[in-house]
């Protein structure tokens, strides 16, 4: 049996693939503080969301709530839908994905190529972010459905099972030295679930909450935001995932900050998405006043590569006022003289 930093040499299904995902260190200080990325991008599908999806379907499967030519129905903005898409097509399952367009064009692109039916909330040409029009009739469209299931990746628990792994891939490769745990809050699977899991393997970690500015998780005011499958949007309501007791501090990053650290953290070489940009904005911001020898990981939930229409676009950036020259030059300088140290 493979350890878990070890993958399989032969796989006969994509999602034997899930995790064994590397750390890049992306920056140190003087005092040997450092900051891993935990490239989750590395799954199939590019984004740790594989991770919870594949759990969520065991789970149904376990109490026969889903069973052989089944459906599944879920709301998602790209990533939990490319997951399930993949699960599905691998199980012989229905998938039926509630998006709006708000999400990334080559997210939904993605899931209608392998295999996924969609289903939009909101008419072509509307970029507003639907959370709650997207679950509400994601809700509907299951209910009272044979052998069919609403995975609701906000409230359910197998959401934060999914990413148990990933505490133990994290203790294994850095032999339990961890002292903060950064990443995004959406559903708050990841990060909460994450967290719940590496506190039964050693205690000490301080554990940060990144929402967009907008996002109601850690109070308002709220406002409609770019960063997609992140946060909670006005109307939506906070998941049952987001465990405030295992958030030391939750925090906030504009998407413009966020889009600046997505553009310099690619001139590194290494291509993020947007939400996972706030995630490093964060990090790299708290990095050199830490104590020194810290070793912080920063969950790096997807790519850069779905994101090529957006926040790497200057024309779409410039369009919603996101693009600017200054915030993006003081990440570059701020990255610039952190890996200096290296």
């Amino acid at each position: 049996m493979p350890g878990a930093l070890q993958r399989p040499a032969v796989v006969s299904r994509m999602s034997d693939l899930i995790g064994y995902t590397p750390l890049l260190e992306l920056a140190t200080t003087e005092t040997g503080s450092r900051l891993l990325l935990k490239l989750e991008m590395f799954n199939p599908t590019g984004t740790a969301k594989i991770r919870m999806a594949r759990a969520m379907v065991d789970a149904a499967e376990d109490t026969g709530d889903l069973r052989a030519g089944g459906r599944i129905v879920e709301s998602t903005s790209g990533n939990t839908g490319l997951g399930l898409s993949v699960i599905a097509a691998e199980r012989g399952y229905i998938f039926t994905a509630v998006v709006d367009h708000h999400a990334a064009a080559d997210k939904l692109r993605a899931m209608k190529a392998l295999g996924a039916e969609l289903v939009y909330v909101v008419d072509d040409g509307t970029e507003e972010l639907a959370t709650a029009a997207r679950e509400e009739l994601a809700e509907n469209m299951a209910r009272g459905q044979d052998n069919t299931i609403f995975t609701e990746q906000h409230n359910n628990p197998a959401n934060g099972v999914g990413y148990f792994p990933v505490a133990h891939e994290l203790h294994e490769a850095l032999d339990g030295r961890i002292d903060v745990l950064i990443g995004a809050v959406g559903t708050g699977g990841g990060l909460c679930g994450t967290a719940r899991e590496l506190s039964k393997l050693m205690s000490g970690v301080t554990v940060i909450g990144v929402e967009p500015e907008g996002s109601i998780a850690f109070g308002g005011p709220a406002h409609d935001y770019y960063q997609s499958g992140t946060g909670t949007p006005e109307g939506a309501e906070i998941g049952a995932l987001v465990d405030f007791d295992l958030i030391d501090e939750g925090v906030k990053v504009g998407d413009v900050e966020a889009f600046a650290a997505c553009r310099a953290v690619a001139r590194t070489g290494l291509l993020i998405g947007g939400s996972a940009g706030g995630v490093v904005y964060e990090a790299l911001t708290r990095l050199p006043a830490l104590p020194p020898g810290t070793t912080m990981v920063a969950l790096v939930n997807d790519g850069g590569e779905k994101y090529m229409d957006t926040v790497f676009n200057d024309d779409w950036m410039s369009e919603r006022d996101l693009l600017n020259p200054d915030t993006e030059r003081e990440v570059d300088e701020l990255l610039t003289k952190l890996r200096r140290n290296r």
